[in-house]
């Protein structure tokens, strides 16, 4: 289930063709620290909750690092705002694009509105109701493309392409990286003590910016990814040690449905993360149960992939300090309901 770290061969280069230019930057501690100097005032600093409860469950000290209580839900607000912020000239002259199944559309939505940008979002056919509500309340104009994150990314560079928008891709992108690797920042300051980190990995901008800030600054650290069953991308390129793609996953938690690791993301993960953990969705399901009944919060399935992996016993604690990340909390109420009736 669990996948070593290996060494990183070289830097890879972003996605080919995206627009959106950007002075060469490291994605490390010091670029984290930069982004969050730029965004602080406009992200919401997210808190960290325990439970004595989960505390027994994961045989240690367990903190939820709560990211669905950041600006539209979820941590994508923070790299949105800083890649956006960063071409502020150009964005507002020619107007954003993305490709996203919700969160980062609806955090692209609300960046856009506040710096006074016109945006535009593919989203799939099958977006839950919750986040087309979002992106279309935040001012963006959505199209529909496919069900899959490769589908909708191809349908967003076309758009840029033909109309000169530029393309703020979901996680492939230096300032996006830089931009998520915040949650970690934060993480630190509020628990120093901290021995692991685990965050949800789907196209892995929020685990490859967590680790290289960790990387720089508590290197002793474990930095985990966690991925569901049959969404593995992450861990079989682990395995392999290059990019694998798989068919499109089937898993209740959509926010990670990628066929493949970012090009950009993979490298920094491989260098930096301990390694790879899967959970089925009954795990969870019951993670999220716990999640409302226990700490009291609501989550989306995606952003109880972490805490799941510390939950179901698939990673021992040991008595030590971790921190995982929910990564966002926009469920749909019949969703939610249906987990929660599952779980019992």
């Amino acid at each position: 289930m669990i996948a070593g770290v290996r060494e990183l061969t070289g830097r890879s280069n972003p996605l080919p063709g995206v627009r959106l230019e950007f002075a060469p930057m490291a994605v490390d501690a010091a670029a984290v620290k930069r982004a969050h100097g730029r965004i602080s005032g406009i992200i919401h600093e997210t808190p960290v909750l325990s439970s004595r409860t989960l505390n027994e469950i994961a045989g240690g000290t367990l903190y939820l690092k709560m990211e669905s209580f950041q600006r539209t839900g979820a941590f994508k607000f923070r790299g949105a705002f800083h890649a956006v912020s960063r071409q502020l000239e150009a964005a507002r002259e020619h107007g954003v694009v993305t490709g996203s199944s919700g969160n980062h559309g609806g955090a692209l939505a609300l960046a856009a509105r506040i710096l006074g940008v016109p945006a535009t979002v593919v989203m799939p056919e099958d977006s839950a109701a919750v986040k087309i509500a979002a992106v279309e309340g935040f001012g963006a104009t959505i199209e529909y493309c496919g069900l899959s994150s490769t589908e909708r990314l191809d349908r967003a560079q076309v758009l840029a392409d033909e109309q000169g928008m530029l393309m703020i891709p979901p996680y492939d992108h230096e300032d996006i990286i830089a931009g998520q690797g915040t949650v970690a920042l934060e993480a630190l300051e509020q628990v120093p003590e901290l021995d692991l980190f685990l965050a949800p990995c789907g196209g892995g901008g929020l685990l490859s910016g967590c680790a290289a800030y960790l990387a720089g600054e508590a290197p002793h650290v474990e930095v985990w990814g966690v991925e569901p069953v049959g969404a593995d991308d992450t861990l079989q390129s682990f395995e392999k040690g290059e990019r694998v793609t798989i068919d499109l996953p089937d898993t209740i938690a959509d926010g990670v449905r990628n066929l493949t690791p970012g090009e950009m993301t993979f490298p920094i993960v491989r260098r930096h993360c301990r390694g790879v953990v899967l959970v089925d969705d009954d795990e969870t399901v019951e993670a999220l149960r716990l999640l409302m009944l226990r700490a009291k919060v609501v989550s989306e399935p995606t952003g109880a992939v972490a805490p799941a992996a510390l939950l179901s016993g698939k990673l021992s604690l040991e008595g030590r300090c971790a921190v995982a990340v929910v990564s966002g909390g926009n469920v749909d109420p019949g969703v939610l309901s249906r987990c929660l009736e599952a779980a019992q």
